[in-house]
């Protein structure tokens, strides 16, 4: 889905990052699979609500994002 990023939240402890999506109906997880990857995927995240451009984003059937590209 494309979606503007409204919100962005994450905390010190270990891959607890999340957006607030928009056209995707709240708050979701970025999936907790790696920690780079959730570091990554946060810093994408970021950029697309800095420069206030939508993003593509992908969720699972678990409602946790697992791709974004901007």
């Amino acid at each position: 889905m494309n979606t503007v990023i409204g919100r962005l939240y994450s905390t010190p402890h270990a891959m607890n990052a999340w957006a607030w999506l928009n056209s995707g109906g709240g708050w979701r997880k970025v999936k907790p699979i790696a920690a780079d990857g959730v570091t990554n995927t946060f810093i994408a995240l970021a950029a697309a609500r800095q420069m206030g451009i939508a993003a593509s984003v992908t969720v699972d059937a678990a409602n946790e994002i697992v791709n974004v590209y901007v």
